[in-house]
C-alpha cells in the first residue's frame, strides 16, 4: 500500500471515527437532560422518556429511507442533512414551553437527524470504500469512535449543564453538532458497479424482497432489538436508577461515560474478530454475557463499585454488536443496497430502544423501582442470544470491489 493510499485510509476512517463520535455522544447524553428538564417544566418522567423513545422510533423508521438515499447518492451527503436537522431539534428543544414541542423536537425531528448522521450510514459508506480486508476494522473503529464520543462528550455536557443550565447546553451541543459536516466530505462513496461478469445488479426492490424472504434477515432483527432495549433503557434511564439507589449525583454520568470509554476496546475487540472469526458465535457470546451480566447486578449491592464495575463490563459489550451484524448483513445480501438492507435491520434495533426508553419510564412509574425491567433485560439477553445462533453465517454474497482507494478523499 502506497504512502498516499495510506494517507486516503487514514483521512477516511478519522473522518468517519470523529463524525461517529459526535453523533452518538452528542445522542446519548440526552439522559443527563431528564433530572433537571422535567423539574423546571413540571414534566413527569415518562413524558420525557416517551420523547427520548419517540427518537428511538423515528431513527428506526426513517433509517432504511435514508439509507436508500444514501445508497443511491452516497452517505457524505445525507450526513451533511443530518446534522442540520440535528443542530434544529436541539435549538427546538431548548426553547421548548410544552411537553408537546419538545416531544416534536426532541421525538421527531431528532430522530429523522440522528438516522441520517448515525452509524448505519457512516458504516456503510466505510464499508463501500475500503477493500473486505479493511472493513471489520474500519467498522469496530467506527463504532469505538461513536464509543470514544459517548466517554468524552457526556461528561463535558454534564459540565455545561452545571455551569450554564439545561437551555444553553443544549444550544452549545446544538453549534456542536455543524461540526459533522466538515467531516463527512471524505465519505463520499457512490453506487457500486457490478461485479464483472456477474449477473445485472440487482433492483432495491428485489434485493429487499430477497432478505425480507431470508429467516436470518429477521434473526438478525430480533437480536438486534435486544441490542437497542438495552441500549436505550441503560443510557435514558441508569442515572436515574443511580439516583433511586441513593448514590452520588455524579455516579450516574460516570457510569454512562464509563460504558462509552470501555466500549472502545470491546467494538475493537470485536471487529477484529468479525475478520478471524465466525460473526454469528460472536453475537452469541456477547448477547449471552449481557444476560448473566444484567442478572448477576440484579443480585448484587448497589454501591458506587459495583455500578463502575457493571457499566466497565456492560462497556465491553455495549455496541459490539455492530460489527458482527454489519459483516453479516454484506456478506449475506453484499454491498450495493447495504446502506439500506442494514438500515431495516437497524429498524429492529432502535423498535428495542424505544420499548426500552419508554418501558423504563412506564416501570418506574408505576414501581418506583426499575426491578422489573432489570429482569426484561436479562430475559431478553439470552433471546437475542438464541436468534443470533440461527443466523446464516456462510459464504460471502457476490459484491462489487471497493471503490479505489486513492479517490477517497477527493471532494
Amino acid at each position: 500500500m502506497s504512502v498516499s493510499t495510506r494517507l486516503s485510509v487514514a483521512l477516511l476512517l478519522g473522518c468517519g471515527v470523529v463524525t461517529a463520535a459526535l453523533a452518538m455522544g452528542l445522542r446519548q447524553s440526552l439522559g443527563l437532560f431528564l433530572a433537571p428538564m422535567t423539574t423546571a417544566q413540571g414534566w413527569g418522567a415518562s413524558g420525557f422518556a416517551f420523547a427520548i423513545a419517540l427518537q428511538v422510533l423515528c431513527n428506526g423508521i426513517t433509517q432504511p429511507i435514508w439509507g436508500q438515499v444514501a445508497d443511491r447518492i452516497g452517505g457524505r451527503r445525507v450526513i451533511m442533512i443530518g446534522a442540520v436537522l440535528q443542530a434544529v431539534a436541539l435549538t427546538g428543544m431548548a426553547f421548548s414551553t410544552s411537553l408537546f414541542w419538545f416531544t416534536f423536537f426532541a421525538g421527531v425531528v431528532m430522530g429523522c437527524a440522528v438516522s441520517a448522521a448515525g452509524m448505519p450510514v457512516i458504516m456503510a459508506s466505510l464499508t463501500r470504500l475500503l477493500p473486505e480486508s479493511l472493513r471489520g476494522r474500519a467498522t469496530g473503529l467506527g463504532t469505538a469512535g461513536s464509543s470514544f464520543g459517548q466517554f468524552l462528550v457526556v461528561p463535558i455536557v454534564a459540565l455545561g449543564l452545571h455551569a450554564a443550565g439545561w437551555q444553553w447546553a443544549l444550544l452549545a451541543i446544538a453549534a456542536v453538532s455543524l461540526l459533522m459536516i466538515p467531516l463527512a466530505l471524505p465519505l463520499n462513496d457512490q453506487a457500486a458497479k457490478p461485479v464483472p461478469g456477474a449477473a445485472p445488479e440487482e433492483r432495491a426492490t428485489v434485493a429487499l424482497r430477497r432478505a425480507l424472504r431470508d429467516p436470518t434477515f429477521w434473526f438478525l432483527s430480533f437480536g438486534f432489538f435486544v441490542c437497542g432495549l438495552h441500549v436505550s433503557f441503560m443510557a435514558v434511564h441508569l442515572p436515574g436508577f443511580v439516583a433511586s439507589c441513593h448514590l452520588p449525583l455524579g455516579v450516574g454520568a460516570a457510569a454512562i461515560s464509563l460504558i462509552g470509554l470501555f466500549n472502545i476496546a470491546g467494538s475493537l475487540i470485536a471487529g477484529e474478530l468479525s475478520g478471524r472469526w465466525r460473526r454469528r458465535e460472536l453475537l452469541v457470546i456477547i448477547y449471552a454475557a449481557r444476560g448473566v451480566l444484567i442478572g448477576g447486578f440484579m443480585l448484587v449491592e448497589k454501591t458506587t463499585a459495583s455500578v463502575l464495575v457493571f457499566s466497565a463490563i456492560m462497556g465491553l459489550l455495549w455496541l459490539s454488536t455492530v460489527p458482527p451484524t454489519v459483516a453479516l448483513c454484506a456478506r449475506n445480501y453484499g454491498t450495493r443496497w447495504l446502506a439500506t438492507i442494514f438500515g431495516l435491520v437497524f429498524l429492529g434495533h432502535q423498535v428495542g430502544g424505544f420499548t426500552g426508553a419508554w418501558l423504563g419510564g412506564v416501570v418506574f412509574d408505576l414501581d418506583g423501582s426499575y426491578d422489573r425491567m432489570w429482569l426484561l433485560a436479562t430475559i431478553a439477553a439470552f433471546a437475542g442470544a438464541g436468534f443470533s445462533a440461527l443466523c446464516r453465517d456462510g459464504a460471502p454474497a457476490p459484491t462489487a470491489p471497493a471503490r479505489p482507494i486513492g479517490r477517497v478523499a477527493e471532494a
